[in-house]
């Protein structure tokens, strides 16, 4: 069953965006795809993603138009919201990656903070009803404690990267409070699956393996993640789009919640709810291939964390989402 809103993704050539543009497309969404198609990573495959989304547009499912621009230029995002006003935004255009982060900073200034602002701007002005935008498990940062709960700090970021994110957060939360606007922000656990990113261990691993190339095993091995498959993701922020932020009429000031707020706004993690060893991870590639990885033990990357593990009851709760 169709929503019936016009809904805007932006980083609709990404691996989350593209994903969740087809699955729109399929329910009959009307979807305005916008993405700027840069080249942190090979665009032919942006642009396979393109294709594979236009043949669910092209057939008897929802309508899609396509803009190749960015959120930092705000003359072309002013006429993308004039041409169709939007009344869901899903921003998942940013500037990915822990390590690119080290190398150019600037890249993440200009697309995760100045274009967020532009794309709340426009969100703000026409009146958006659902705001929903795309953290990390990187804000967790230097934080210990597992599993990783909406109620723990995530005031030490370790990366500038997560740092970026973090401050998506707090600026969603400022423009959710002083104009009502309701904001979702999902803090994403190491996505896998189809069409994913080759700039992730899944694709950087596999490929090492079938061309017979080492593979770097960061922190000498001793690293867990928790993967969440691309549908599990997906089917999670269709159901954010039927359910927008709400006030927690229950918020107490004097001991705020982390994840909820005064205003229309909430914070989730969407993970698998489990941790994996990255040995385990590596023998199930190996495993699958039929190809024994060539093994470099190096130790831990500026930026990284070595455990990441979702508590996800919250959302749970909010939307009924649990992984599959």
């Amino acid at each position: 069953m169709s929503i019936g809103e016009k809904i805007l993704v932006t980083g609709a050539a990404g691996f989350i965006g593209a994903a969740l543009s087809k699955f729109l497309l399929e329910k009959g969404e009307f979807v305005i795809g916008l993405d700027d198609l840069n080249s942190y990573y090979d665009t032919n495959l942006k642009r396979a993603r393109l294709r594979n989304i236009e043949k669910k547009s092209s057939k008897n499912y929802g309508k899609w138009i396509f803009y190749k621009s960015s959120l930092e230029n705000s003359t072309e995002l002013q006429e993308v919201f004039n041409n169709h006003s939007p009344s869901i935004v899903i921003n998942l255009a940013a500037q990915a990656g822990v390590r690119y982060s080290l190398e150019n900073p600037s890249a993440y200034v200009s697309s995760n903070l100045i274009g967020f602002v532009n794309l709340l701007e426009k969100s703000k002005t026409f009146k958006v009803k659902n705001f929903i935008f795309a953290s990390s498990s990187s804000v967790y940062g230097a934080n210990r404690r597992l599993p990783y709960q909406e109620s723990h700090s995530v005031d030490h970021p370790i990366s500038f990267y997560a740092a970026t994110k973090k401050a998506n957060e707090l600026i969603a939360h400022s423009y959710s409070s002083m104009y009502k606007l309701p904001c979702i922000g999902l803090r994403f656990f190491t996505v896998y699956g189809p069409w994913g990113r080759p700039d992730m261990a899944p694709m950087i691993f596999t490929n090492a393996i079938l061309k017979k190339q080492p593979i770097n095993i960061f922190n000498y091995g001793d690293m867990r993640r928790d993967f969440t498959y691309i549908d599990d993701i997906v089917k999670a922020i269709y159901e954010c789009c039927i359910k927008p932020a709400t006030v927690n009429n229950e918020f107490d000031f004097n001991n705020p919640d982390k994840s909820s707020s005064f205003a229309p706004y909430r914070i989730f993690n969407i993970g698998n709810n489990k941790s994996i060893e990255l040995s385990y991870f590596i023998e199930i590639l190996e495993k699958n291939i039929g190809i024994k990885s060539i093994k470099q033990f190096k130790p831990m990357q500026i930026g990284d964390v070595q455990n990441t593990f979702a508590e996800t009851d919250l959302l749970e709760n909010w939307v009924g989402f649990k992984p599959s």
